[in-house]
């Protein structure tokens, strides 16, 4: 679905907006009493100096971090970060999310409630960046949360490049981003069950013949030179919001030069941008666990120092 932009907040004002509402009404879960504001109509002020701009309007209900980038205002470069109450938020309680609006628009990081006008505050001030917090983020995508570091951390974000939009599809995509190695890049496709004549793998399986340990993934392979070097960061906002994408699997130089070719699997939805790193025939496992609301994109997200639950014997 395609959304309206978003409001203009005044200067020095933070976009704070609900996307997940019932019958209409928005779902903020316990986040406003959490935040500990005061509130001045629209506005709540937290810490005496961040303004929240609070934003509900039902025409943004499901609107990913990733598509925020293309709904800020046009001509708006003064904003750095929105901030999204979400499902989580609305019913698990976590924190919010803050979405990158310069270094690598579209890429979240959810931070505790309590200390979001203290993270505003350091980041509009410079004392802290959006690098930072994506680097000292738990597995869970938390800022400085207590689930432990990630065994591959999301790299920062690297110079501006524009890319082209993703295709749109509502399985996953496999994004080829390595274009050193013709030959890994054919043994890939053949690991994963071979292309089809229509560019997806995984398609035309027999049921029967699926091994449910290693459940075949079925994407829409993306091979184009257009998409060389892209990094987690920079997937969530290509993804086209009309459809809800599974993931995005990137076959990067990683996926080339060790062994199970693991894939860089990128979460679109509850920390956009966070990366995790998956031999090759474990990804289908990923894929079909979140599209039946299974397991969440964190459990596949390898700790670091510690052995990943699906290298156990």
């Amino acid at each position: 679905m395609a959304f309206p932009a978003l409001p203009q907040p005044a200067p020095g004002e933070v976009l704070l907006v609900c996307t997940c509402f019932r019958d209409g009404a928005p779902l903020w879960g316990g986040l406003l009493d959490e935040i500990r504001g005061r509130r001045e109509g629209d506005v709540l002020v937290v810490d005496g100096d961040v303004r929240l701009r609070l934003v509900e309007g039902p025409a943004w209900n499901s609107l990913h971090g990733g598509n925020v980038p293309a709904v800020v205002p046009d001509g708006d470069s003064a904003q750095q970060v929105a901030v999204l109450a979400d499902i989580p938020v609305a019913y698990g309680g976590s924190g919010p999310l803050l979405i990158d609006l310069a270094g690598a628009p579209g890429r979240g990081v959810r931070v505790p409630s309590a200390r979001l006008g203290e993270i505003l505050i350091a980041l509009t001030s410079g004392t802290l960046t959006f690098d930072q917090l994506v680097r000292d983020m738990d597995v869970t995508g938390m800022y400085q949360g207590d689930r432990g570091r990630p065994a591959f951390p999301a790299p920062a974000a690297p110079p501006h490049r524009a890319f082209p939009v993703l295709p749109a599809t509502d399985a996953a995509l496999l994004v080829r981003t390595c274009f050193d190695d013709e030959d890994g890049w054919h043994a890939l496709l053949a690991d994963l069950h071979g292309a089809d004549e229509k560019g997806w793998v995984g398609a035309d399986l027999d049921p029967d013949e699926i091994d449910v340990e290693n459940y075949p993934l079925m994407a829409r392979v993306v091979d184009d030179r257009a998409f060389e070097d892209l990094q987690p960061g920079q997937v969530p906002a290509l993804v086209p919001p009309e459809v809800h994408t599974t993931l995005v699997a990137l076959a990067d130089a990683r996926t080339f030069a060790e062994a199970g070719r693991p894939l860089t699997v990128v979460d679109l939805y509850d920390t956009p941008g966070q990366p995790a790193v998956l031999p090759c025939n474990k990804v289908g496992s990923l894929a079909c666990n979140l599209e039946i609301a299974n397991m969440d994109f964190h459990e596949f997200v390898a700790q670091k120092d510690v052995k990943p639950w699906w290298e156990a014997p």
